[in-house]
């Protein structure tokens, strides 16, 4: 069975701040990482600010489109291709994420901005597509404070 697609739902924490947190945990566990986006300048303010961190806390990437990609341990791109053979996906803004790939990572995490209705109402249609594929998926939400899994479906 694959593992959970984890749903999770901003309303404390930005994108970024807990995109970073879930890289680093990814990396940690040993694992490429994908970040897919829908924009490509939001991709590169993303790029910027993982490369802005300190040295404690870099995170290292690439943009998709260089020479190294199969080389990056973590490739934000727009595209649905993972060249560095990722074991994470991590959707944000809400960027496609296909029920074959879930079945296929080991972690497929999808961020969105529970005070965007735009992007609340397309984690919804995510969700209920990908359920209805029967992609196993988990709902956290942050709403208390901290983060709490809300919601589970089998597949």
């Amino acid at each position: 069975m694959a593992a959970a697609t984890r749903f999770y739902h901003l309303t404390y924490s930005g994108v970024d701040q807990t995109l970073a947190t879930l890289i680093d945990r990814s990396l940690a566990a040993g694992w490429r990482v994908v970040v897919r986006g829908g924009n490509p300048s939001r991709l590169e303010e993303i790029d910027r600010a993982l490369w802005a961190g300190d040295d404690e806390s870099f995170l290292p990437h690439g943009l998709a489109g260089g020479a190294h990609d199969a080389l990056q341990p973590v490739l934000l791109t727009v595209g649905t291709t993972m060249p560095n053979a990722a074991q994470c996906l991590m959707s944000i803004d809400g960027a496609e994420v296909a029920a074959e790939e879930c079945g296929t990572l080991e972690r497929v995490c999808i961020l969105f901005d529970g005070n965007d209705p735009d992007a609340l109402a397309r984690a919804r249609v995510q969700w209920k597509t990908l359920t209805s594929q029967q992609v196993p998926a988990e709902y956290w939400s942050e709403e208390s404070g901290r983060w709490q899994m809300k919601s589970r479906s089998g597949g």
